[in-house]
């Protein structure tokens, strides 16, 4: 009990810093690229002062270590295509950084293909789920003069990969490197 109200003191301490930041937003929209644990064609717009929305669209390499309501494919690797919109309240820290802290989701189609050596040679399976999950955003962002942003954020999350008779829950997360275009 003190140790989810320590967490929630300190997300709470956050989002007042963020908020009470008197800074315009850095700039109305911005469209570009997410690398790292997921590759996105990615846009941001801010709706207000400090309120921003940020959807990315792309791939998304994760090895599970969920177990289906049948078989244990811990280490399998899954490939998805998702969507993932956040919302984020971003406040100015120092000339052009800015911090970020919001939620989202993410909604997409996930692939796996197993390989395994049988009696009579290489044996491949496909398994395709729908993929859906939540997250959290956490980060940074510097504005250069230029009109070019650098993010750098943080998701850590619950994802969960379903078909018709098969469910895996999973630690989905991923750390990003974006780039926008600003206007």
């Amino acid at each position: 009990m003190k140790k989810s109200s320590k967490i929630l003191f300190a997300i709470a301490i956050m989002m007042g810093v963020l908020m009470n930041a008197q800074a315009q937003a850095p700039y109305k929209n911005g469209i570009g690229v997410t690398v790292g644990n997921s590759q996105a064609l990615s846009f941001k717009t801010f709706a207000g002062n400090h309120f921003a929305i940020q959807v990315d669209l792309g791939t998304k390499y994760i090895v599970t270590d969920g177990r289906f309501r049948n078989l244990d494919l811990s280490g399998v690797n899954i490939w998805t295509l998702e969507l993932n919109p956040n919302f984020m309240f971003e406040g100015h820290l120092a000339g052009g950084l800015y911090g970020l802290v919001g939620v989202g989701a993410s909604i997409g189609y996930s692939w796996s293909t197993l390989h395994y050596n049988g009696f009579f040679g290489t044996l491949y399976s496909r398994s395709d789920f729908g993929k859906c999950g939540a997250n959290g955003i956490f980060g940074l962002e510097y504005k250069f003069k230029a009109p070019v942003a650098l993010q750098f954020d943080f998701r850590p999350g619950y994802g969960c990969l379903f078909a018709e008779r098969y469910d895996a829950h999973y630690f989905d997360w991923s750390v990003n490197l974006g780039v926008h275009y600003t206007f």
